[in-house]
């Protein structure tokens, strides 16, 4: 079953169930992708559905930061729930271990020698982490990688 699958099926089962917070957030999710495949006149396929759920996902943790920063702890707490059923969609996330294994495999793969060879390393390492790890962390430990 495809992830699209999955997640329109967890909708329904969220409205069976009256799960008022988790259909809210699944329909926010499925207005996402319905709203990149019609701007994009394209069919997502669970490759994009995980680049639309990682996307989503970095929104909502800053917001959170921001939300209570500023005290909103009722905002907080709807932006967590989506939070919360964005996540049961994402892959289980990667340990540290294995994305040092996956930038290792990735500077050996694509020759990279130095800063220069960043884009070429990401490029490979991007695909592989999608949805399981925070990029901008990747990007850190591919430029501690590179500088070595």
């Amino acid at each position: 079953m495809s992830l699209k699958d999955q997640i329109t099926e967890s909708m329904k089962s969220a409205m069976r169930n009256k799960e008022k917070e988790r259909l809210s957030a699944i329909r926010l999710i499925l207005a996402e992708v319905k709203r990149v495949e019609v701007d994009e006149r394209i069919e997502v396929d669970d490759a994009r559905i995980l680049v639309i759920l990682d996307k989503m996902s970095k929104q909502r943790k800053d917001s959170i930061t921001q939300f209570q920063q500023a005290g909103r702890e009722d905002l907080v707490a709807i932006e967590q729930n989506e939070l919360n059923v964005i996540a049961e969609f994402l892959p289980e996330a990667l340990s540290d271990d294995e994305i040092d294994t996956i930038i290792k495999n990735a500077v050996a793969e694509s020759g990279a020698s130095s800063m220069q060879d960043m884009g070429k390393v990401m490029g490979l390492v991007k695909p592989q982490v999608q949805g399981r790890a925070d990029i901008g962390a990747i990007s850190q430990k591919v430029k501690a990688a590179l500088a070595n």
